[in-house]
């Protein structure tokens, strides 16, 4: 989910000094996968990790407006309002930490909105600072272009210079429950998991034919 191909990926990585490959549907879900299943079965090893995010988005993360998809945006997106984006700020940070967990280094990119304000921007850069994060630059790309993104650029060759060490979130050698309890406890925040009588059957049966030793792809 929210990956490209291998394929594609190696190509680019023939093609440029540099590639980026997309992740997407947040760290948990895009990135996970891109970890724990296409680096295992393509042997790339990423140097760095991009979270992209975006003042909007914190603020709506902060269950005080009413986002409908399709619908005009709640006025209250486009003010100011400090209060709103530190009460959504917890799901960036969460996103931070499981980056973190697979040793990468992570940079932040704050996708910049023109109602965007230097005292929100200020204090998400310190905040993501704070959460382990090795810097988070704006992208403002699109008012000023390439010139936009240059502070990102050398952000993020910055980080894919630093330490770092692949680590999978589970051993393939585990089985089906243990991987889906990690995944389900480190990457989502789940207490724990229940299963209904089909799903256990199921895992049975996997195990029975020998697929207990390959990846979980969580949706």
């Amino acid at each position: 989910h929210g990956n490209n191909s291998i394929v594609a990926d190696k190509i680019a990585l023939h093609l440029s000094d540099y590639a980026v490959t997309e992740s997407g549907f947040g760290a948990d879900c895009g990135a996970e996968k891109f970890f724990d299943i296409k680096c295992r079965v393509s042997g790339l090893i990423p140097r760095a990790a991009v979270m992209v995010c975006s003042i909007r988005a914190l603020k709506a993360h902060s269950g005080k407006f009413k986002v409908v998809a399709g619908s005009p945006l709640d006025p209250g997106l486009k003010k100011e309002d400090l209060d709103a984006v530190r009460q959504g700020f917890g799901n960036l940070q969460k996103q931070i930490e499981n980056i973190r967990l697979f040793g990468v280094p992570c940079v932040v990119a704050i996708n910049r909105f023109q109602t965007d304000t230097p005292r929100e921007i200020r204090y998400v850069q310190n905040a993501v600072r704070g959460a382990g994060a090795m810097d988070c630059c704006v992208s403002d790309l699109w008012r000023k272009g390439s010139a936009g993104g240059l502070a990102l650029a050398k952000a993020v060759v910055k980080a894919a210079e630093a330490k770092s060490r692949l680590t999978f979130l589970y051993p393939l050698a585990a089985p089906i429950k243990s991987k889906i309890e990690r995944i389900a406890t480190q990457m989502y925040g789940a207490k724990d998991v229940a299963y209904a009588p089909l799903p256990e059957e199921k895992i049975k049966m996997y195990t029975r034919q020998g697929y207990d030793k390959l990846c979980v792809c969580m949706a």
